[in-house]
């Protein structure tokens, strides 16, 4: 992390007493979800198939050579909304983050940050692009699903509806009965933190390296921190764990 970019304690701390509900991003904050099981070759896999499939033509070279497995999704969900063909390709996606969920590497100190923010008092939810069902499995093995049970709010099949559309993050507030000002995302893209402004909800960025550093705050991120590591230490502060 480039010097003189971190968070202020004080900035930190003043987002952490206010938010009695957190909503967290998935990949990234909580894990490395593709961490053992390439993202990039999930992407390729998707275009294979739609290629053996006769569809070669339906995307653009733009997204045949994209790296993003979500943006091979959206882009076949632009040209066939809701059709049985984003259903099959939906859930191949998901059988291939599964797949990833048994080999993600935990984000270092989100473990004991989301036990101790439960210890506290906040009420934990999951708002993500990746399936729910992964969500489920990987916090399971890790004995941290009660922390946020029932709330994980990810991918459907209206694709329309992923970040940085909003909607995971109001249905999170919805059931929660949480105000907006009242909560906190942690997410670690630009789209994460669109999604929490259109909704009014203060925001976080976690940047494990420059690049999502510079991402995060040309998109206007103003709190941004490189480690979980100083969150941890200010959520034991403010509730003297």
């Amino acid at each position: 992390m480039t010097a003189g970019t971190e968070t202020e304690p004080n900035d930190l701390r003043n987002l952490i007493e206010g938010a009695r509900v957190v909503l967290w991003d998935f990949d990234g904050p909580v894990c490395r979800l593709f961490a053992g099981h390439s993202a990039e070759r999930v992407a390729r896999d998707l275009v294979e198939w739609l290629e053996g499939q006769g569809l070669h033509g339906l995307l653009d070279e733009t997204e045949r050579e994209s790296l993003d497995p979500h943006a091979v999704l959206r882009a076949v969900d632009r040209r066939h909304p809701g059709s049985d063909l984003v259903a099959e390709l939906e859930e191949r996606l998901t059988q291939e983050e599964l797949k990833a969920a048994a080999s993600a590497r935990p984000t270092p100190y989100a473990d004991p940050l989301v036990r101790t923010w439960t210890a506290v008092g906040a009420r934990l939810a999951v708002t993500t692009n990746n399936s729910p069902r992964v969500v489920r499995e990987y916090l399971t093995s890790r004995g941290a699903l009660p922390c946020f049970a029932p709330h994980l709010y990810g991918r459907t099949r209206e694709l329309q509806y992923l970040k940085p559309h909003p909607h995971c993050l109001r249905r999170a507030l919805n059931a929660m009965g949480a105000a907006p000002s009242a909560a906190l995302m942690i997410g670690d893209t630009p789209s994460d933190l669109q999604a929490a402004r259109a909704v009014g909800v203060p925001f976080l960025g976690y940047a494990r390296n420059d690049r999502k550093h510079k991402l995060l705050r040309d998109a206007g991120a103003g709190a941004i921190v490189g480690s979980l590591e100083p969150v941890l230490k200010a959520v034991r502060e403010a509730g003297r764990v």
